[in-house]
């Protein structure tokens, strides 16, 4: 195990309940801010400590958006120090539970994923004697209060972590603005109180993101997403696609009936994906509309003689989707999560991943007119205009490079997919 440093904030997490730390009284503890600012490490590690310190024989929660990401963003992380400084551990995976022995107790942890309002009723009629929510901002309230319901043990405790979102977020304006309140101590990360990065590393993670992602990720702002999605773009990014040398091809189609269809046509060629061609049918401009018969047709002159891997599409896209497999093609079902895929697509522009060919005007069009909804407050929202190029893309990115992604890209929706 590689000896780690802390920083002075860092401690605090995982020290604030004890006597003498001046903060034993309160309740809970919120750690927001910045990406890659420590504050995992410290927070599960001083959660899992301080449940072994202060109780035996009690059950306590630990939760993330899913399960998957809880275990390899926290446990994998926290389990192994622990297990250096003496401690055993049993997980029984079918459970979702891990019996933790050390300094001569046991306890009990659940495990839960908090991804939509049903995973609320998962954690009903439990009683915990404190509770860990990694990424809550990414969580249902339903869920977040459910949990806190659960810890009626004496002396039990919250702890909270999370990258902000914006400033009508509920969890923002009801725990963050309201820490004294609810008698929880707030700490504020940025990347300076992780002492793990060094300066070439801050650096390449700022150089990562722009606007709100920016204001978000690196500075750790709650700040309203405005403005172009894509603010970074400019034409002059537009690129010629070589015209060979690629070794796998994927087509990623939006699809619409009344709303224009678009289709992109993605190369990789040494490491770096193209999108070589398109093809975009504004139905109400042209004013005819088009059947999946011809969409397929057009699917087919657009992929060539290529070998295309598999055709990603809209998963609402149901009869078109049976249209290509009784055709032949290997069709897969788009990963769809809008924020978490504007945020992977952002950084695989900035960083060469994909590059947009300069024969796609219709893409290149829409990155310029892509923007955030100005009247969506509670939650950000992309406006539902000129945007199907934006799905097409934002489909390929996440289904084919978000499964491939290494964990270098720091987002907030869910970290080293």
């Amino acid at each position: 195990m590689t000896e780690v440093s802390f920083s002075p904030k860092q401690r605090l997490v995982m020290t604030w309940w004890m006597a003498g730390s001046g903060y034993s009284h309160r309740d809970g503890i919120l750690c927001d801010g910045a990406v890659r600012s420590g504050k995992t490490l410290a927070m599960g590690l001083g959660f899992f400590l301080w449940a072994m310190t202060c109780f035996r024989d009690r059950k306590f929660g630990v939760c993330g958006k899913t399960i998957a990401s809880l275990r390899r963003n926290v446990l994998s992380e926290i389990l192994p120090r622990l297990e250096a400084m003496g401690a055993s551990w049993q997980e029984k995976r079918s459970e979702n539970r891990v019996i933790l022995r050390l300094f001569g107790r046991e306890n009990t942890f659940y495990i839960f994923g908090g991804r939509d309002e049903s995973s609320a009723s998962l954690i009903q009629g439990i009683t915990f004697a404190g509770i860990l929510l990694d990424e809550v901002a990414l969580m249902p309230r339903s869920f977040v209060e459910q949990a806190c319901a659960r810890c009626s043990v004496a002396g039990s405790r919250l702890w909270f972590n999370c990258n902000p979102a914006g400033p009508s977020h509920w969890f923002y304006r009801e725990w963050i603005q309201k820490a004294e309140e609810k008698n929880c101590l707030r700490l504020h990360f940025t990347m300076e109180d992780n002492p793990s990065l060094t300066d070439a590393i801050r650096k390449r993670y700022q150089s990562l993101y722009t606007g709100v992602f920016y204001q978000r990720f690196i500075l750790g702002k709650w700040v309203q997403a405005e403005g172009r999605v894509y603010d970074f773009f400019q034409p002059e990014m537009a690129v010629k696609p070589p015209r060979d040398g690629y070794d796998r091809f994927f087509i990623s189609c939006d699809y619409g009936t009344v709303n224009p269809t678009s289709m992109g046509l993605w190369g990789r060629n040494q490491g770096v994906w193209y999108r070589i061609r398109e093809f975009y049918h504004d139905s109400r401009a042209r004013m005819r509309q088009m059947t999946d018969e011809e969409y397929a047709a057009a699917l087919r002159d657009l992929a060539g003689e290529r070998r295309i891997e598999a055709v990603i599409v809209d998963p609402s896209a149901a009869s078109f989707l049976e249209t290509l497999r009784r055709k032949g093609w290997r069709v897969q079902k788009a990963v769809n999560d809008v924020l978490s895929g504007i945020r992977l697509t952002s950084d695989c522009l900035k960083d060469g991943r994909i590059r947009i060919g300069e024969d796609c005007t219709d893409c290149l069009r829409e990155m310029e007119e892509y923007v955030w909804d100005p009247d969506c407050s509670a939650m950000d929202k992309v406006k539902k205009e000129h945007d199907h190029a934006m799905d097409d893309m934002r489909y390929f990115v996440s289904t084919v490079l978000g499964r491939q992604s290494t964990g270098f890209a720091a987002c907030a929706v869910e970290r080293r997919k």
